[in-house]
């Protein structure tokens, strides 16, 4: 789906008494309201300072608190919103999330006046005003789709915004593609939906199963060999900054879904790995993100989708495959089939390409999560200056990451009696050992980063932005990072 329309007009107080829908309103927890405040406090009675002497000394910022059928409004419900002037990006977004999730199927207009953060207030909105409802037959009532965001100055409010409804738009790309179940995006599937970038100006090229057997990209094949689906590389440019400019690399996992192969998976939660291709999705969203605001930088995003099935084709267990680099790869276990995708794209990207850097993204172990939940991704990185640029882009952004270990102590244990290297290193520190693994696909002078993504890229529950399932994590840091770091 795409984020709800936003529409910036001017202020009308004049048209309060007759808007229909629902009315939205930000107050400090103290202090004197604004001029929209006052008008409609005067118009429901005193309704607003009433509830703001209930709760405003002890409600946190984003807080929401509705009053339903206000006498004197049309309107179906009032939703106050704590919201100081001098308040924080992340706090401005709160509040726009908490709009974004009352505002039901109801028209939202928001009275933002002045407020120096109302693109941001809008942000939240958009990026909470999400449902994946595209497979439910049940009637559902008309959504009007309509947001009108009341500011002193809506070109400017408008301009500010327009980057962040971009991200908006590219995070729910990802959504979409993350919760979407695995007999609808198919590897075939797949590579369709980001050949439709093509429509916003990226450039967009698939790598079908002879052309990878071409090019020797043994690992990544291995994985799809117990599948009917047709594994794939899909190649995607933006070239918005200098034409001799090179660029970043964008590297994503997309296990359309993950079996486990020979090395069955239990059965109990299996149907989460429709989830399995969330790296591929980023990079996809990254990329409708980075088009959409026409970055002035040049990125090239790749993403191999494969599908991981056991079959009488299917890689076993103790085979030995050969990359792409020419490694070879004794497999220890077929489950760990996600870094035989990355190291065949990524050693791809950098022969043809030659980077000025690359992030691979992956939802690529369960280690992870036992490490750091779903609070945070897990960070490796062989270049302190592009880490602590993602770091902080991350950070600034609301997206939970954590910087992770390497270490050569790490990379013996993927010694191989019979092969250059395993794909697996054992319990101890899989996540590790799977970024050592990732890493000897790195060339010298590369600065690289993995990003383990298995906690953050789907979640029971709600987070900050997003309701329960794919959150879409990492598009936001990713532009952010491109706007710091590579833009001209």
């Amino acid at each position: 789906m795409r984020p709800v329309e936003i529409a910036f007009v001017e202020t009308q107080l004049d048209e309060i008494a007759e808007i229909e829908g629902r009315i939205a309103v930000f107050v400090p927890a103290e202090g004197n309201l604004d001029q929209s405040a006052r008008r409609i406090n005067r118009m429901t009675r005193g309704a607003i300072e009433k509830l703001r002497e209930q709760k405003g000394a002890e409600a946190a910022a984003g807080t929401l608190v509705s009053l339903a059928h206000p006498a004197g409004l049309k309107a179906e419900a009032v939703d106050v919103v704590v919201l100081p002037r001098r308040c924080t990006i992340e706090d401005a977004r709160k509040a726009g999330a908490a709009l974004g999730k009352a505002r039901g199927n109801a028209a939202l207009t928001v009275f933002a006046g002045p407020h120096p953060k109302a693109a941001q207030v809008a942000y939240g909105i958009a990026m909470r005003d999400y449902g994946f409802e595209d497979h439910k037959t049940a009637e559902t009532k008309e959504d009007a789709r309509q947001v009108r965001l009341m500011v002193s100055k809506p070109d400017e409010v408008a301009t500010a915004a327009l980057p962040l409804l971009a991200m908006a738009e590219g995070t729910f790309f990802t959504r979409d593609l993350v919760n979407e179940p695995a007999n609808v995006l198919t590897t075939t599937e797949f590579a369709d939906r980001l050949v439709a970038l093509k429509d916003i100006g990226v450039e967009v090229e698939v790598l079908e199963e002879d052309a990878l057997q071409e090019l020797g990209m043994g690992a990544l094949l291995s994985v799809g060999e117990g599948s009917d689906s047709p594994s794939k590389v899909v190649v995607m440019y933006w070239n918005g900054g200098a034409k001799d400019a090179a660029p970043l690399a964008l590297v994503g996992k997309g296990v359309v879904f993950d079996t486990g192969g020979i090395s069955l998976k239990p059965a109990a939660g299996m149907e989460d790995m429709t989830m399995d291709m969330g790296g591929a999705g980023v990079v996809a969203g990254a990329m409708k993100a980075l088009a959409l605001r026409k970055a002035k930088a040049n990125v090239v995003g790749l993403v191999g989708l494969v599908e991981n099935m056991p079959s009488g084709r299917a890689t076993r267990p103790g085979d030995v495959v050969t990359s792409m680099k020419g490694d070879t790869i004794e497999v220890i276990n077929t489950d760990a089939e996600g870094r035989l995708v990355l190291c065949d794209v990524m050693h791809y990207a950098q022969e043809r390409f030659k980077p000025a850097g690359m992030i691979d993204l992956a939802t690529l172990t369960g280690a992870v999560i036992i490490g750091l939940g779903h609070e945070n991704a897990g960070v490796f990185s062989n270049d302190d200056a592009l880490c602590n640029g993602f770091l902080k882009a991350a950070s600034a952004e609301g997206e939970g990451a954590w910087r992770m270990p390497l270490g050569k102590g790490y990379a013996k244990q993927l010694k191989s009696r019979i092969a250059d290297v395993k794909n697996v290193g054992g319990r101890p520190a899989g996540s590790i050992t799977a970024a050592e693994f990732l890493q000897r696909f790195v060339q010298d002078g590369m600065p690289w980063i993995h990003l383990d993504i298995a906690g953050v890229a789907s979640v029971k529950s709600e987070t900050a932005l997003a309701p329960a399932g794919a959150t879409g994590w990492g598009v936001s840091a990713l532009s952010r990072l491109v706007a710091d770091k590579f833009e001209a």
